[in-house]
């Protein structure tokens, strides 16, 4: 039989000042990748700990310029991918092309606008997202459109803890490996080695953000901690299913 291909630890994190140290952390302590949030004041997808995150990064002057300068302070520092995250409002107040050449130039691998249907701004290279909900052909054309791997949204709502790995991720990462050869990362609803573990054995890779976000908020011990923890659980195969609710 042969080895397992080892599975992708990617963990969010919101544009704060002391953002770069606890990247620097979470990579030291196993992260693959981080996503870097950059704050918006009407994040549709997120759950109720990353919208309080973008309230505390927005009033602390976390602008899309200041977040620009956290990136390439975080790429200074770390060598995984960097993917910043935000809604495509930043990107029209912004300009499109000079975003995306902005954040390039500071250090981002590539973006992900949860906002953002597939079919639109196609020359607009990003990680595209895959929900339960998405039908064979726009699954299909999210994996097609996707710039390195695809995102399995594991739950049709907004992010944030949850007390069980949802059922929706089996279907869901079967649908998706019958129409691409991309790696499959799932993320929303994950917060505990048990899913992270569950979840990987289903998935290539695993993105961690609500609680990513709750153990940054307590320093980069904490959040290395939690990183630390979820790297043991995706390196082991699932013992067993009861984790899926």
């Amino acid at each position: 039989m042969s080895a397992r291909a080892p599975k992708k630890l990617v963990i969010y994190l919101m544009a704060m000042p002391d953002t770069p140290e606890l990247a620097q952390a979470a990579v030291d302590a196993g992260a693959d990748m981080i996503e870097l949030g950059f704050p918006f004041s009407d994040p549709l997808a997120d759950g109720p700990l990353i919208r309080r995150a973008g309230e505390r990064s927005l009033a602390a002057g976390m602008r899309t310029g200041r977040c620009l300068e956290v990136l390439a302070a975080t790429r200074a520092l770390v060598g995984v991918p960097l993917i910043p995250m935000t809604y495509a409002s930043l990107f029209d107040a912004y300009g499109w092309e000079q975003l995306e050449q902005d954040a390039r130039s500071a250090g981002a691998t590539s973006f992900i606008v949860p906002d953002l249907p597939s079919d639109v701004h196609p020359e607009f290279r990003r990680v595209q997202l895959a929900a339960p909900t998405s039908s064979d052909a726009r699954l299909q054309l999210s994996a097609q459109e996707s710039d390195g791997w695809l995102y399995l949204v594991t739950v049709t709502g907004t992010t944030g803890a949850r007390s069980d790995l949802s059922s929706a991720l089996p279907p869901l990462a079967a649908r998706a490996r019958a129409v691409t050869e991309q790696p499959l990362y799932a993320g929303f609803g994950i917060s505990t080695p048990d899913q992270a573990r569950a979840a990987a054995n289903l998935t290539d890779g695993v993105v961690v953000g609500s609680r990513a976000v709750e153990a940054a908020e307590h320093g980069a011990a904490e959040l290395a901690q939690l990183v630390s923890s979820l790297r043991s659980a995706i390196d082991e195969p699932a013992l067993d299913s009861s984790t899926v609710a």
